[in-house]
């Protein structure tokens, strides 16, 4: 089976942003004082890689959650059965929180200046939209009243110690 027109649309999209904007970036800083600063790209480089490490635990733990919702022979990346346990208990997605975190985290370990302040807040404004429409729309559509229910007890994002606790780390806090 082959993963849905959709997803692999929203997947080259992202791709694209990330590439096009860290060519940009590079482009518009490479003379700029921040950009050659040792200093600034320590510090930038560590926070930026620290996020991207919570950034894939986010990723990889609520995709190992969604695994659940998988039943018979279905496409990759698609779910056929509601999941509502584990992580995706406090919050509906998961996985794109971790996803939206990526443009910041690749803007600091860059360490370009532009990356950081302009693209990376665009591009996870555009990632939180793509949600939004998309991603609700789909999930929506697929599990309708189930799904209603569920959207009206569940957040899209949780900021709270305990959910985050489990999408970072994988275990559920009780």
């Amino acid at each position: 089976m082959y993963t849905s027109f959709s997803v692999v649309i929203r997947l080259v999209l992202w791709f694209v942003m990330i590439v096009g904007g860290t060519w940009y970036a590079v482009m518009e800083d490479w003379y700029h004082p921040l950009f050659r600063n040792f200093w600034f790209h320590s510090m930038t480089a560590i926070s930026g890689m620290l996020i991207l490490t919570l950034a894939f635990r986010a990723a990889a733990n609520g995709g190992r959650e969604l695994t659940k919702g998988r039943i018979g022979d279905i496409p990759r990346l698609e779910t056929n059965t509601l999941v509502t346990t584990g992580i995706y208990s406090c919050m509906r997605h998961p996985m794109l929180f971790g996803l939206t975190l990526l443009p910041l985290g690749w803007a600091l370990l860059l360490g370009s200046p532009t990356f950081i302040v302009y693209i990376a807040p665009f591009e996870m404004l555009f990632i939180i939209l793509m949600v939004i429409i998309f991603e609700e729309m789909e999930v929506t559509k697929k599990f309708a009243k189930a799904y209603e229910a569920y959207r009206q007890n569940v957040p899209m994002v949780s900021f709270h110690i305990k959910c985050l606790t489990t999408l970072f780390s994988g275990k559920k806090d009780d």
